[in-house]
């Protein structure tokens, strides 16, 4: 027995002890494992986003009743508004729908007017005559509401109601205003039914 004792020990003493190892290399070789462990982080593919909730749709306001009153209020006005309105048309409508006929025969006024003006002799029956056609026909242009523009010699020219067709010197009427009418104007119902032709005064000659 002492013998086999003595053999265990002698070969327990033979082999050799593992020497532990350096720690440079244990540092050395967990260094790679981190890398690599970065490295597989990189390589990993980045993970899907998730989806963002999608908003829910806002729901409809309900409509609100409309105010009666006021809308009934509102409709009356207009159609009061249209009635006077289609009223004041109609009346205009009566008032000028002669204005077609009554500008033909303004024309034959004028000559009537423009031989009277030039007759000699105005005690002559036949003169009394054309004046008294001249004067009815007058009266039935003023019952229509048709009226002659008169006394504008000396007035300021007016665009709409006056036409000047020409400027010329004059020592009795100021400069700008009208010195001479070469046709009669006329007026239905106030409003123009024909321009005056009239000539405006440039001023005293030099």
């Amino acid at each position: 027995m002492f013998k086999k004792k003595a053999e265990e020990e002698k070969k327990s003493e033979e082999t050799p002890v593992a020497e532990p190892k350096p720690a440079e290399e244990t540092v050395s070789s967990e260094e790679p494992k981190a890398e690599e462990k970065k490295s597989d982080e990189a390589e990993k593919p980045a993970e899907a986003e998730k989806p963002a909730e999608e908003a829910k749709p806002a729901e409809p306001e309900k409509p609100q009743d409309p105010d009666w009153k006021t809308l009934y209020a509102i409709t009356l006005a207009d159609f009061d508004n249209y009635k006077k309105r289609a009223a004041r048309d109609r009346e205009d409508v009566y008032r000028y729908a002669e204005s077609d006929i009554l500008k033909d025969v303004l024309p034959t006024v004028d000559n009537l007017g423009l031989a009277l003006a030039n007759a000699k002799d105005k005690d002559n029956e036949f003169v009394k005559g054309v004046q008294m056609v001249y004067d009815g026909l007058l009266k039935a242009l003023a019952d229509h509401g048709a009226k002659p523009m008169v006394d504008l010699v000396g007035k300021e020219l007016d665009p709409n109601f006056h036409e000047a067709i020409a400027t010329l010197p004059s020592v009795e009427v100021e400069a700008g205003k009208i010195s001479n009418v070469a046709k009669t104007g006329w007026t239905l119902n106030d409003k123009l039914l024909r321009a005056a032709q009239v000539v405006v005064s440039a001023g005293a000659p030099a």
